[in-house]
């Protein structure tokens, strides 16, 4: 074994300079500490044990915490290997840095001499990169009105961006012109373009009344209008990370998280304040309980991806469980608080001061969710739903027993006397590794084995698998010919795959039973039946067929076999003759013998009594079935978890370590009151303690958060351009006097956004053009600074439904289930295959599309419209050739510019009237004298539907300024 000088440290942080060794006593926090936390703490801590020395605790230090070595003996500097390996000419350690200074090795000799004191509760932590004192973890700065700092009718936001700009020397742009202004305005409110109407009505009161007024009642209708919550809900949605299908390799479509997507935008229309919102995501069942509306806020918790195959192997299972929280705690980390939580799920977070504590306490409240949908309704509609069910519930339940009771005579009569009607058992029970049936000889063309059960349960046949058939000759030099390279011809129903009859043979057809092969089954469906058609007429005396030849996986779900079975053979496919049954094998459990006595010993009297029943219960199913159930919706379900939250070492959770109550992040300990339950707290209490302690008033991080966001969608960029992350690997505030600001703002106006979008949105700021200036981008290039409003382009959604509008055939129903434009076929995994066609199904607005993940949509996705496999606080905004090639030619735009052709046709009779018209439609504006000779060029050469998919693909189209 290695000496503990050779193993002690892997590696040191830089020395810390210090004065010679102190003759007063040494104090553990002010003169050790920081050099183990600068030197050693990298290394050595709770989660990384290189050498197997950790120095976070005392008992770490001493070697008394299990599998760890000891390095110091307290009174005993001499006995000490801390000291040998960090002493002498030639440290062992540090390895790849400089050794500590002689005035720090006597500190550290001079206090383990003292008896090595530590502070009770105090664990050694690698600093990181930032501390408290970070700058968006202070609080917010008050801003009065009233103050004397901006002049009366001035708007803030102005005088902030004007004093950022004068130290560069710029300043902003004039104001944008009336036609620009309003698409502006428009669009960012709405996501859907003006029409000509309002343009033409827009700019002629501006002309003639008051720009500002107009101005703002434009912003005040647009506030109102149902597509304002369609649009920020929007945003809403990429960034707590919403998508309708689980993810991973399965994949599967969650069809009932909609709900969701139509509270965000119901809640953003009505203008809910913000911190009751973030409430209702954490725990809208506590503070909303029996009210739909605001317990589906909790479908937050998960509407990300999780892994459904699961695991049978314990160490497996919890990885997936820690998988599987990991996400809302991600997500809540990153949506509410603009930090990122989840760097410390291993370790203290590296750059910012957040512990790894802080993580397993967000763990705690949310140990007890569960991935699953939950029926939300009020108690009013529970009451309906059981007065309905009720009586036929118990109508259903009465026949139950009426027919259990029958059969429990039948059953009782045929054990008193099992030989009067069973057959004798003369053959094993039924094997899915192989199972033979032999008959006395019989010439056959057609070989039909009917499946009356499966091997699981005896009252269904559904469901078996065979991975081979064999049909034997008699005589010498037996042939299987049922082989398909003898001839075989197998045919029989199968289990589907629904993106073409091809793959279905090829998945789980019945071609696979006679391949010669044991890899793979046929699945079957329908009548349960398979026919294996002879090439010609033999003499045949056996058949053998099995699930699981090789024996690999017997007992597996996949390999379920048949149960009760008939054999049968025919000369021509229509006349039958059955040459074996399963009656004389043993019965696979006592299940399956009940079954047989019910076959068997069941009078005619009893025959009519039973089918009398059994109508009667498929009348009462029929009846129950027509009551349509009350919503389940894919909002999480929550259980009082059974043991305490433990901190996983090296974010291992099967290496449990120190037990984490719910309470609040440390991070914010110097500024945020603080909380902590118990380990036995309710569920329901942990989520909502959390959610309060995020929206509390001192919270600097909720509010700036949000503000930044908001302005984010408004400018294209936020005061910090890492929305998600206000962090020391973050952006750093481009305005961070303006962003306290706007934080203030928003919780003076309760914290509702709408307020907010009109005092920036009524800023000279916003209002400016969007004007390039060579001198002014030379110094500031991306405007950062709002020497200029930044132009941007449209978003995938924007695009999508800008298109739908011009053509007149934009769908504007809000709610509900959403459409698709993908065939979704599932099997083990779920595939999403394109749509090449959009039929009127699909023609509402994007945010109503069913979004799976990982599914590739045209138009959408070349347009950037992100896989919602992680939260999407900042889309990307690419120029790429397969965008021009979509608006060209992908059969949704040619539709589109098709009816749009149609549309302008109608409203004008000849060639200059319909440019006119057409450009006022797409653009807000005529065309130019040289735009107009080309588009009567282009129509007359090659049509209005090639002059529409032209505008169609223009910058001017998809671009705003």
């Amino acid at each position: 074994m290695d000496s503990p000088r050779t193993i002690l440290f892997v590696a040191l942080a830089l020395g810390l300079s210090a004065p010679v060794a102190p003759a007063a006593p040494v104090d553990f926090l002010t003169d050790i500490a920081p050099i183990l936390e600068a030197n050693c703490a990298e290394c050595h801590n709770q989660n990384l044990h290189k050498g197997d020395v950790s120095l976070a605790t005392p008992a770490d230090f001493t070697g008394e915490t299990e599998g760890l070595e000891s390095v110091i003996t307290p009174g005993h500097p001499d006995k000490s290997p801390l000291l040998e390996a960090i002493s002498g000419p030639d440290p062992d350690m540090p390895k790849k840095k400089d050794p500590l200074t002689g005035a720090q090795v006597e500190t550290i000799r001079q206090w383990i001499a003292e008896g090595a004191s530590w502070p009770d509760k105090f664990v050694l932590r690698e600093p990181s990169a930032a501390d408290k004192s970070w700058w968006s973890l202070q609080p917010l700065r008050g801003w009065k009105m009233e103050d004397g700092r901006w002049e009366i009718g001035q708007n803030p936001i102005d005088s902030f961006i004007e004093e950022k700009l004068a130290e560069k020397g710029l300043t902003m742009n004039p104001p944008a012109d009336a036609r620009a202004l309003i698409r502006r305005i428009t669009y960012d409110l709405t996501g859907l373009p003006p029409s000509p109407e309002e343009i033409e009505a827009f700019v002629r009161a501006s002309k003639i009344g008051n720009r500002k007024s107009e101005i703002e009642n434009l912003i005040n209708r647009l506030l109102q209008s149902s597509h304002y919550g369609e649009r920020w809900g929007r945003h809403w949605l990429d960034v707590v990370r919403f998508g309708e299908s689980n993810g991973f390799e399965r994949n599967k479509l969650i069809e009932n998280i909609w709900p969701f997507r139509d509270y965000v935008i119901r809640s953003l229309n009505e203008d809910k304040p913000f911190n009751q919102f973030i409430i209702e995501h954490l725990a809208g069942d506590v503070v909303g309980r029996d009210n739909p509306d605001i317990e589906v806020g909790t479908a937050f918790l998960v509407a990300g991806t999780w892994d459904d195959v699961g695991n049978k192997d314990p160490k497996q299972k919890n990885i997936i469980r820690a998988n599987t929280l990991d996400d809302p705690i991600t997500a809540t980390g990153a949506a509410f608080l603009g930090l990122t939580v989840n760097c410390a799920k291993c370790h203290d977070h590296k750059f910012d001061p957040i512990q790894q504590n802080d993580y397993y306490r967000i763990r705690a409240a949310f140990e007890g969710i569960d991935q699953a949908a939950r029926v939300l309704a009020t108690p009013e509609a529970r009451k309906a739903h059981t007065a309905k069910t009720k009586p036929l519930t118990a109508k259903q339940n009465a026949l139950k027993q009426q027919i259990a009771a029958v059969e429990k005579d039948i059953i009782a009569r045929a054990k008193a006397d099992p030989d009067k009607y069973l057959p004798p058992v003369t053959r094993p029970k039924v094997s899915r590794t192989l199972t033979e049936d032999r008959f006395e000889p019989v010439t056959a063309k057609f070989v039909r084995l009917a499946a009356l059960t499966n091997d699981t349960d005896p009252a269904k046949p559904g469901g078996i698998r065979l991975d081979e058939f064999e049909v034997w000759t008699a005589g010498k030099d037996p042939r299987n010919v049922a082989l398909k390279s003898n001839g075989g011809v197998a045919t029989a129903q199968s289990r589907l795959v629904e993106d073409s009859a091809d793959n279905a043979k090829n998945a789980y057809g019945p071609g696979l039973v006679n391949d010669g092969k044991f890899s793979r089954r046929w699945f079957s469906a329908g009548d349960h039946t398979l026919t294996i058609e002879l090439a010609k007429p033999a003499r045949i005396d056996r058949v053998i067929y099995s699930s699981d030849r090789p024996g690999d996986l017997p007992t597996h779900a996949k390999m379920v076999f048949v149960g009760e079975y008939r054999l049968e053979t025919s000369p021509d496919g229509e006349n039958w003759i059955t040459i074996s049954e399963s009656w004389d094998r043993e019965p696979i459990n006592p299940k399956f013998l009940d079954q047989r006595y019910l076959r068997f010993a069941t009078s005619d009297d009893e025959t009519t009594q039973l089918d009398r029943l059994r109508k009667k219960l498929a009348k009462t199913n029929a009846a129950l079935s027509k009551i349509p159930p009350l919503q389940s919706v894919w909002a999480g379900k929550f259980t009082q978890p059974e043991a305490p939250t433990r901190l996983a070492l090296g974010g291992d959770p099967n290496k449990p370590a120190e037990p984490i109550v719910p309470a609040s992040l440390s991070v914010l300990d110097q500024t945020v009151p603080e909380y902590a339950l118990t380990h036995d707290t309710p569920e329901a209490e942990r989520r909502h303690a959390l959610a309060k302690w995020i929206v509390h008033p001192d919270n600097p991080l909720t509010p700036r958060v949000l503000a930044n966001r908001v302005w984010h969608y408004h400018f294209g960029a936020g005061i910090v351009n890492t929305p998600s992350d206000f962090g020391y690997m973050g952006g750093k505030p481009s305005h961070s006097e303006l962003l306290d600001y706007l934080a203030q703002r928003l919780i003076h106006h309760g914290w509702r956004l709408k307020p907010l979008h009109r005092e920036i949105m009524l800023s000279k700021a916003y209002q400016q053009s969007a004007t390039y200036n060579e001198d002014a981008a030379a110094i500031d290039s991306n405007a950062r600074l709002l020497w200029r409003f930044p132009p941007r382009r449209l978003s995938a959604e924007e695009v999508r439904d800008t298109l739908l509008t011009i053509a007149g055939k934009l769908d504007t129903t809000m709610g509900g289930p959403g459409f698709r434009l993908y065939k979704f076929t599932q099997d083990n995994v779920c595939t999403y295959h394109p749509l090449d066609k959009h039929g009127p199904e699909t023609w509402r607005r994007a945010v109503y599309h069913t979004n799976a993940r990982a599914a590739k949509l045209d138009l959408l996705t070349e347009f950037d419209c992100p896989d919602f496999a992680t939260a999407t606080p900042r889309r990307a905004s690419t120029t790429t050739p397969l965008q021009a090639l979509t608006l060209m030619n992908h059969s949704f735009t040619v539709d589109m510019a098709g009816f749009f052709a149609e549309r302008v046709q109608a409203t004008s009779g000849d060639i200059p009237g319909q440019v006119e018209t057409a450009f006022e439609i797409a653009y807000g504006r005529g065309p130019s004298g040289e735009e107009r000779r080309a588009a009567i060029g282009l129509i007359r050469k090659h049509g209005l539907r090639a002059f529409a998919r032209a505008l169609f693909n223009s910058n001017e189209l998809i671009y705003l300024n």
